[in-house]
């Protein structure tokens, strides 16, 4: 059945047919824990060759050096990056919520409020991003990471403002850029990718693919599993 309702919500982005059924394939009923060419399981060869083709896809898509395509969520991939860069109770600069946040950029209701020091950012009387803030919170604070990305913010960002404030305290520059995958992929909105340490999107929203999670960064793999 298609769609018969338009929806203004990202979260609710219809996907196509086509991708249904691909979800429906006997990919389902497979073990598959580990990555291309180091499984725990046998009989992946045919799962080996969809996930490396979506890395790929990724890594070309948004101009990435490393593709992770496994999340279930683009929730999941922020907290894999939580844990990959951060210790519980490090300075995270992240935007309010209130003010175009998101709940996993650090409101006390998320993990990411519960186990990191959170001070946000905000916007300005104009209602574009603060970065005369920014920079002089990161200044005080230390953050060990600025998160880059919003839930609801129609402003466009400049990702190379913030990662010059990011390197100008030493700390990581984390990118969310769900809400404008999309954009970004069309080639109409700034892509995160080449300022910031690491990305996240979901798969669904502008994408308008199945749900789930991508993990991106310049710099390879190698690079990439020796930060933190």
């Amino acid at each position: 059945l298609r769609p018969t309702r338009l929806s203004r919500g990202l979260g609710d982005e219809y996907t196509r047919q086509r991708v249904m059924q691909a979800q429906g394939s006997q990919l389902t009923n497979k073990y598959a824990e580990g990555y291309p060419g180091k499984r725990y399981y046998g009989g992946c060869e045919y799962v080996d060759v969809v996930e490396q083709l979506a890395i790929d896809r990724a890594k070309e898509l948004f101009g990435a050096d490393y593709a992770n395509v496994q999340p279930h969520s683009g929730s999941q991939a922020n907290f894999a990056v939580y844990t990959a860069l951060l210790q519980p109770g490090d300075t995270v600069l992240g935007m309010n919520l209130a003010q175009g946040g998101h709940l996993t950029h650090g409101s006390p209701v998320n993990f990411s409020g519960k186990l990191y020091n959170i001070v946000p950012y905000g916007i300005d009387e104009s209602g574009k991003i603060d970065y005369d803030e920014m920079a002089k919170l990161a200044k005080e604070h230390k953050p060990k990471m600025i998160i880059g990305g919003f839930s609801a913010y129609s402003g466009v960002v400049d990702w190379a403002k913030m990662r010059e404030i990011a390197d100008s305290i030493g700390a990581y520059l984390f990118v969310d850029m769900a809400h404008v995958a999309g954009l970004i992929a069309a080639g109409v909105y700034p892509n995160p990718v080449p300022h910031a340490h690491d990305v996240t999107t979901t798969t669904h929203k502008t994408l308008a693919g199945p749900r789930g999670g991508l993990l991106l960064a310049k710099g390879g793999a190698e690079a990439l599993s020796k930060r933190g």
